[in-house]
């Protein structure tokens, strides 16, 4: 085994365990990373580089990677060959394919395909970044990493650029990590926009640049989210996060913030490369902008987020079963929640006005949440009003709130209703829709007592 596969296995296992003993309690099932190889094998890979031909070169190396890579576990690998299949002249700008497609154990196939190829093509590098988007099967915990390995540009039109951002987008896969070999500054410039681009000049370069490919396409960097309540202690959990890259405006995924065994902050694995923003979905919600995480280390987000309950209740009987109240902000008009009386639910500490939506509104305004406690408000039991009408015609009903008449609902084409209503003092006017006059409205007083029904007969 030489000294560069020696130093390269070693660094790939050091990856796995790259976290000491405090933090190891924090680890839950790592994701399956799978890596595509995207391998130049144009006509320009038979030029003199260093050593020998650029094809020889390439070969080895990354057939020394493949051999380190197939004993490191939760790691899948294919290789995808552009510009082996037809020769130049004239130009095949669809000589891509998946020579090997994703599985467990086949290193032994990509090496027989390594050592079997034979440079002859063009470069349909957009062609075959594009490609790639249907290499990697469906998975729902896998880290899809690609690698692209040439020593020349876009020979046929293509955009790769464009479709390694249509890559992102998609969700298909990360920034593609490109190795370039022996390019030129120009040709440099024109691979930046494409991915992480590795520039290997020299033979002894792309050793190096290998390894740190492979370095960061196994990094399993973590993170934990510490939401604080208001003794500044991480016990706020069980709480949506949504997780965005800030880059693309794009949302990422979404996860239940849990506390571990220990009664610690779980740890979930973050990509490093990506600049998160993570929206905690708390009433309100809490935003953590800008979040940049370090690699191979165990990162701590660290977040205030302190809660408490509210609930409001009936004082006697069942009869707002269902019925909701809305809450918002103290002083503020935008609606936070719907809440169904009876049932309880969380909020950041803070002041809250609230509107139940009874028949009338109640209101309480600058309602306090405190830490982990619970904020219960009782509302009066209702009564019932049974309004009787001769005919369908046009009416209204409205509360008395000490000298202030209330507005409380219609009572237009109807000629019986059943209403819930507060108990309190009422008006209820009311005018058949045959009448011809102003003075034919009648008017009825009436009350409504808790737990009692009153009728009201036109």
């Amino acid at each position: 085994m030489s000294k560069f596969l020696k130093l390269l296995f070693l660094l790939c296992i050091l990856e796995f365990a790259g976290f000491n003993s405090s933090k190891a309690q924090y680890i839950k099932e790592k994701k399956t990373t799978r890596i595509l190889f995207i391998f130049d094998a144009s006509n320009s890979m038979n030029g003199i580089w260093e050593s020998g031909k650029k094809i020889d070169i390439a070969r080895e190396l990354l057939i020394q990677l493949v051999d380190s890579l197939e004993k490191i576990e939760n790691t899948q690998l294919a290789l995808r060959v552009y510009g082996h299949q037809f020769a130049f002249p004239p130009q095949v700008c669809t000589d891509s394919k998946l020579e090997v497609p994703f599985a467990w154990n086949n290193a032994p196939k990509i090496r027989e395909k390594l050592n079997s190829i034979i440079p002859k093509g063009t470069t349909p590098i957009a062609y075959s970044l594009e490609l790639s988007g249907n290499d990697f099967p469906a998975c729902k915990n896998c880290k899809n990493v690609i690698v692209l390995i040439t020593d020349g540009i876009e020979a046929c039109e293509g955009d790769p650029c464009a479709i390694a951002l249509m890559l992102q987008n998609k969700g298909i896969s990360l920034k593609p990590y490109v190795i370039g070999i022996g390019l030129d500054m120009e040709t440099k410039k024109a691979f930046e926009c494409v991915g992480k681009f590795f520039d290997a000049d020299n033979e002894d370069r792309f050793k190096d640049v290998l390894k740190d490919v492979v370095k960061q396409a196994l990094n399993q960097t973590s993170a934990q989210i510490n939401l604080l309540d208001i003794y500044n202690k991480p016990t706020e959990t069980d709480v949506n996060l949504t997780f965005y890259d800030n880059s693309l405006n794009k949302r990422l995924f979404n996860t239940i913030h849990t506390l571990n065994k220990q009664g610690n902050p779980d740890t979930i694995f973050l990509e490093p490369k990506i600049q998160y923003k993570i929206v905690v979905n708390t009433i309100p919600s809490v935003i953590i902008d800008d979040v940049k995480i370090q690699p191979q280390k165990h990162n701590i987000i660290i977040k205030p987020a302190p809660q408490g309950y509210l609930q409001i209740i009936p004082e006697r009987g069942n009869n707002y079963k269902g019925e909701k109240f809305i809450v918002r902000e103290a002083g503020k008009s935008q609606t936070l929640f719907a809440q169904t009386i009876g049932e309880k639910e969380r909020y950041l500490v803070g002041r809250y006005d609230i509107e139940i939506l009874s028949l009338p509104r109640i209101y309480y305004n600058n309602v306090e949440i405190n830490q982990s406690k619970t904020t219960t408000l009782k509302i009066p039991e209702p009564g019932i009003a049974n309004f009787s009408m001769p005919s369908e015609g046009f009416g209204s009903l409205y509360f008395i709130r000490g000298s202030v008449q209330e507005w409380v609902c219609n009572l237009d084409q109807i000629t019986k209703a059943a209403l819930t209503l507060q108990p309190g003092n009422y008006i209820a006017i009311y005018r058949t829709g045959l009448a011809t006059k102003m003075d034919m409205s009648e008017i009825k007083e009436f009350k409504v007592i808790s737990g009692r029904s009153v009728v009201i007969k036109f």
